[in-house]
């Protein structure tokens, strides 16, 4: 498995890279630069050089928005997000299935609807098939309130988009979304990794805690402050092929990166995973 996390793009690719290493990653997030900018091969370049390979592109934008002129936005973007991913030889583009509501990310009563389903069913198949792409893949992030919610929500969307550079981006933070996925949130990873494994090209690393507060409250934290359980989320990853990639994320500064990589490093040695 890979280890990454957002970095600043320093004043030069060296710089840039040199933040990487000081925290431990292994891949990079990709691209630190928009696709016209001069500076971007060269610092493709210098990942490349130093071995350290794209995690993935970021296509965040909401391809279900009941505003017509967002969603067609939208599809654009996930459609050049892909391009741009297989251009780069990044390990996936990654977007949520987005919203029916009025936040992109959002809950919204209408998202857990068949015909939700049915939109996100075609429009991951206008995606991928606007691009064809051959060694990158389009996924979706897994979220606590629009599919996929599940693994087995996922499985169904993998049967149902039918399309073989369809992939799974496991976020298992946001699916611990009720109180008996987050006591036993090893069984649910086991479950997570025996249903989607082969799937799987990408994590995200988070962890989430109980707030004290009725009716019930859950929130993100920093990796290794909430009831994850890393060491069974570890060893699963450990299983699939060995550039999967496990992306920290939405924490507020440098120092708390470092503390998240710390702690993830800290679960791989005692399990023996490097």
């Amino acid at each position: 498995m890979r280890l990454s996390g957002p970095v600043n793009t320093g004043a030069n690719p060296a710089e840039w890279i040199a933040a990487h290493e000081q925290l431990g990653y292994t891949a990079v997030i990709g691209p630190p630069f928009a696709e016209n900018d001069p500076r971007l091969d060269d610092y493709l370049g210098a990942a490349k050089r130093a071995g350290l390979p794209i995690a993935e592109v970021g296509a965040w934008s909401n391809p279900i928005s009941p505003k017509a002129g967002e969603a067609k936005w939208a599809m654009d973007k996930c459609i050049s997000s892909l391009a741009l991913a297989e251009r780069i030889g990044a390990r996936c583009c990654v977007n949520i299935a987005g919203s029916r509501g009025e936040r992109w990310d959002g809950p919204d009563p209408r998202n857990l609807d068949a015909d939700t389903f049915d939109m996100i069913v075609a429009n991951v198949r206008q995606i991928i098939d606007a691009v064809n792409p051959k060694r990158t893949f389009y996924s979706l992030e897994t979220m606590p309130w629009i599919f996929p919610d599940s693994p087995d929500s996922y499985l169904a969307l993998i049967r149902a988009i039918d399309r073989k550079q369809f992939a799974v981006h496991l976020d298992p933070v946001n699916m611990v979304n009720c109180p008996s996925r987050a006591y036993h949130t090893g069984d649910f990873l086991r479950e997570c990794f025996a249903k989607l494994g082969p799937h799987i090209v990408s994590c995200h690393g988070k962890d989430i805690k109980f707030v004290q507060h009725l009716t019930l409250h859950l929130d993100e934290c920093r990796p290794g402050q909430g009831v994850l359980d890393y060491a069974t989320f570890i060893r699963e990853l450990n299983k699939l092929p060995a550039d999967t990639t496990l992306v920290l994320e939405h924490l507020p500064n440098a120092e708390e990166f470092a503390l998240a990589a710390g702690y993830v490093r800290s679960i791989m040695a005692a399990q023996g995973v490097k």
